[in-house]
């Protein structure tokens, strides 16, 4: 163990513990929305915007937007292997944005829509959104054999999510309304901190010091924006206003900081992971630091809650890298590492199952409740062990996102 910990380089292509982190983030992602909050320890759920805290269901998130960031190195190095030119990636990069922040918005837009309005019940129709999003962006298998059946697919999936858009309606019948960006959703804010974090390493590479300069930009960009400093680009705020904040990049960036360290050749196991945990730590201090004018609050973006939240996820990846990488132990949690590299699969598809059973009156969250904490929060962690699994039996079957 010793001659590994002190000689052993890591490799450029990807290592294990970066799907495995991505898929713990994923678990506890589904953990922590599936809880019933009235029912549960306050310190498992967020925290009121107001309140200078955060609980665990601050850090989820930023945990993984900083797992996207780390996974850019590898994903731009992996395309240049095969040949593509800068142009092709970032038409890539450009491409898959654009199709999560698509899907973001719409998902967004459930809550909003008027079932009389619309002519349809809200559960249906977004069941009908899930089946056509993965009509679109399923990864269908290379069999030309097949392909007219893959490409039916997903001209049914277009039309379907064309005639849904258009279908849609919010509000009242004396004021009716239409899809909204609103906050772009979930899927739409990691398309924007992808897009940072993916364009800063196409045209910085490997130079790490360019990378944390692009890293420190969003981070004074975050503070400026709480301070008002940035009042003159509110006219782009509605389309850019993630990447104006400089909240979520700067989360994202973290992560891509720590993946370029991690991918680069030649960089030690024991040297790779002092520089981490400096890092984690560092970030933490300054996140504690600017507490003194920021409170800690995921709903406001503050960069003392970015901050904080980068030193847990620098730290508790660290730990997670030493444990699979160098020491070799990864048996025993490679599950979420295969739930990690079908993320988009793992986080949606278990929406599906929620508004079928809503639809249909099917009891299934019984344990939603709140007599019992503990039938609560196992309910919730029974849940989300069961969507990982239900994950991985959907990619052995060829149903898997891929944008």
């Amino acid at each position: 163990m010793n001659e590994r910990w002190i000689n052993y380089q890591p490799p450029t292509q990807r290592v294990l513990s970066i799907d495995i982190m991505r898929g713990l983030t994923l678990f506890l992602m589904l953990f922590v929305n599936d809880l019933y909050i009235p029912g549960v320890p306050s310190w498992l759920v967020h925290t009121e915007a107001s309140a200078d805290g955060m609980g665990l269901a601050d850090w989820v998130f930023p945990g993984f937007l900083f797992m996207v960031g780390m996974s850019v190195p590898y994903a731009v190095r992996s395309r240049r292997k095969k040949g593509q030119s800068n142009s092709t990636i970032f038409g890539h990069i450009v491409l898959r944005t654009l199709s999560l922040l698509l899907i973001g918005v719409l998902i967004m837009n459930i809550d909003r829509l008027n079932p009389t309005l619309t002519g349809i019940d809200r559960n249906l129709w977004a069941i009908l959104l899930y089946v056509s999003i993965f009509l679109i962006w399923n990864n269908y298998p290379t069999d030309s054999r097949h392909n007219k059946l893959y490409l039916t697919c997903r001209v049914m999936g277009i039309v379907g999510l064309v005639v849904l858009a258009c279908i849609f309606r919010a509000g009242s019948s004396a004021e009716p309304a239409w899809l909204e960006i609103g906050w772009w959703g979930i899927l739409g804010l990691i398309g924007w901190g992808y897009f940072a974090a993916a364009t800063t390493f196409l045209l910085c590479g490997s130079k790490l010091l360019a990378n944390i300069a692009v890293w420190l930009f969003f981070i004074l960009l975050n503070i400026g924006n709480q301070i008002d400093l940035l009042k003159w680009f509110d006219f782009l705020t509605p389309v850019l206003g993630v990447l104006l904040s400089g909240n979520v990049p700067a989360i994202v960036l973290a992560g891509l900081v720590v993946g370029s360290l991690l991918s680069m050749p030649e960089r030690r196991h024991k040297k790779l992971v002092l520089i981490i945990i400096s890092l984690g730590i560092g970030c933490l201090l300054l996140g504690f630091f600017l507490r003194n004018w920021f409170i800690v609050s995921k709903i406001y973006g503050t960069p003392s809650w970015a901050m904080i939240c980068n030193g847990v996820s620098m730290l508790i990846y660290v730990l997670l890298y030493f444990i699979v990488d160098v020491l070799g132990y990864y048996r025993w949690i490679n599950m979420f590492g295969a739930a990690g590299k079908n993320s988009l699969t793992t986080y949606l598809a278990p929406d599906v199952i929620y508004f079928v059973c809503w639809g249909l009156g099917v009891p299934l969250f019984f344990y939603k409740q709140e007599t019992s904490q503990l039938l609560a929060v196992a309910g919730s962690l029974v849940w989300a062990m069961a969507m990982i699994g239900f994950a991985i039996a959907l990619a052995k079957i060829h149903i898997r996102l891929k944008l």
